[in-house]
């Protein structure tokens, strides 16, 4: 299964990218998990032509190609930070990759709510008409305390959350099966139905 886990935040130290290294080597097993920066991105400014700009399509393209998406967000003021709702604006205004995408979304903060409200809100973004991203229903991953969670070697110490978070990793790696499976046989339909409408209008709607 292939994935990529995208960094919430531009942050140069942050726990939510350690969170994704170490879910990449963690789960090498069960997944391949691409970890990828949204700092470099531009600020979103709603270009006319609604064409990406390069690092942007770039990042749609590895999201297109992945089974599912993994999203670390940091948690600033009760909701995620203005680079992660920046490079969701590229992606919806531009490009639509996340339209019938699993996610996952995690979280990491210096805290003992472990970014409880950002995911919320998250979840309410991603719901959004031009992105429609198929969100892992009931199911969040929240690491308080995050600057004593990882040793020098980037490993999860608590091990109730590393039980919780393999629990959660297996559910939505059965999620990703499940609903990709359901949008294939969906679009399959679709095809079939358009091919169905063809004949029908070549034969001058008659069957």
């Amino acid at each position: 299964m292939k994935l990529i886990g995208i960094v919430g935040t531009n942050s140069d130290h942050s726990t939510n990218r350690q969170l994704l290294q170490y879910m990449q080597q963690h789960f090498n097993q069960e997944a391949d998990i691409d970890v990828c920066e949204i700092k470099d991105l531009p600020a979103f400014n709603e270009p006319a032509d609604k064409v990406a700009p390069a690092a942007v399509q770039e990042l749609s393209n590895k999201i297109s190609a992945a089974d599912g998406v993994i999203i670390s967000t940091p948690e600033y003021d009760h909701s995620i930070p203005a680079v992660l709702k920046s490079a969701i604006e590229w992606l919806s205004y531009t490009t639509r990759p996340l339209i019938d995408k699993p996610v996952m979304i995690v979280g990491a903060s210096h805290g003992s709510l472990g970014t409880s409200r950002a995911q919320g809100h998250l979840r309410q973004i991603l719901d959004a008409p031009e992105l429609k991203a198929r969100l892992m229903p009931s199911a969040e991953f929240l690491l308080g305390h995050s600057l004593t969670a990882f040793d020098d070697n980037g490993q999860l110490v608590f091990p109730e959350k590393v039980q919780e978070l393999e629990e959660c990793f297996e559910e939505f790696t059965d999620f990703v099966t499940i609903n990709n499976e359901l949008v294939k046989n969906h679009q399959a339909k679709a095809e079939l139905n358009r091919q169905f409408s063809w004949e029908l209008d070549a034969n001058g709607g008659q069957n």
